[in-house]
């Protein structure tokens, strides 16, 4: 068995794959810097991050496949599901080596696992999009904050600020402590030194400091949800399916 040890970052994995075609050996198991070795191993390589080396795999990428295929690439990165850095290994390894394009085998389980994850993060991005609601605070600011299933905060980026453009707002990832800050001109990663101050937990900001009109549109759109319910029509099975409870405690028309 052969194992690369790297540090767990995008750029690593492209490293180690750029090592791996110098060396003409391929990793069996990829770990974390900081996770045990297994009891029997070949050949332990440590890789170290190198922008450059990065850098190169990833134009070679973007020249032997389309946006929507490298899209997919990250997509799977950022589900940071635990069999993803070596599946991505692989599927790029297969990328390089083949003659024809395989993003569209689906017989191929490595091309059949890296699209059925991406597709899964691609949708839990567009939840986001459906389910954040923001928060007026006293300074002008707007806040939204949300706890996806996977790393998509990033992708929702260029959406919200197309869509509010003229305003200052951040959004928060209340599972993984961190956010993004947009101050009308620029977008800037964030993270608050509390994050177990009531407001990160529960989603509701207190009173205070909240524009003093806040308190109002939000009673307002909880009527307006309450006034369009059909109570005949109701369909808790599909309402959960479409909406699912995993995002209602950040929702304004569920509190």
């Amino acid at each position: 068995m052969i194992i690369f040890v790297y540090d767990h970052t995008f750029e690593g994995l492209l490293t180690a794959l750029f090592d791996a075609y110098v060396r003409r050996t391929f990793p069996d198991k990829l770990l974390h810097e900081t996770e045990p070795l297994p009891l029997f191993y070949n050949e332990l390589y440590r890789v170290t991050t190198c922008t450059e080396k990065a850098e190169r795999v990833w134009k070679a990428l973007c020249r032997k496949l389309s946006k929507q295929a490298t899209a997919l690439i990250t997509y799977c990165w950022l589900s940071e599901a635990s069999e993803a850095p070596m599946l991505l290994m692989k599927y790029m390894k297969q990328i390089f080596d083949s003659k024809h394009s395989i993003t569209t085998d689906f017989t191929n389980p490595v091309t059949l696992a890296v699209t059925q994850l991406g597709r899964k993060v691609s949708g839990e991005r567009h939840r986001i999009l459906q389910f954040m609601r923001f928060q007026k605070l006293a300074d002008g600011t707007y806040f939204g904050i949300i706890e996806p299933l996977y790393n998509v905060l990033s992708l929702t980026i260029r959406h919200f600020q197309d869509r509010f453009a003229d305003q200052h707002w951040i959004i928060y990832d209340a599972r993984r402590h961190f956010g993004y800050y947009y101050d009308g001109i620029q977008v800037n990663e964030i993270a608050f030194t509390n994050v177990h101050q009531p407001a990160l937990l529960t989603g509701k900001v207190d009173e205070n400091l909240l524009d003093r009109e806040e308190r109002l549109y939000q009673t307002l759109w909880k009527n307006y949800f309450h006034s369009i319910c059909i109570r005949e029509r109701l369909n808790p099975v599909k309402h959960k399916k479409d909406m699912p409870v995993r995002y209602w405690k950040f929702l304004t028309e569920k509190n």
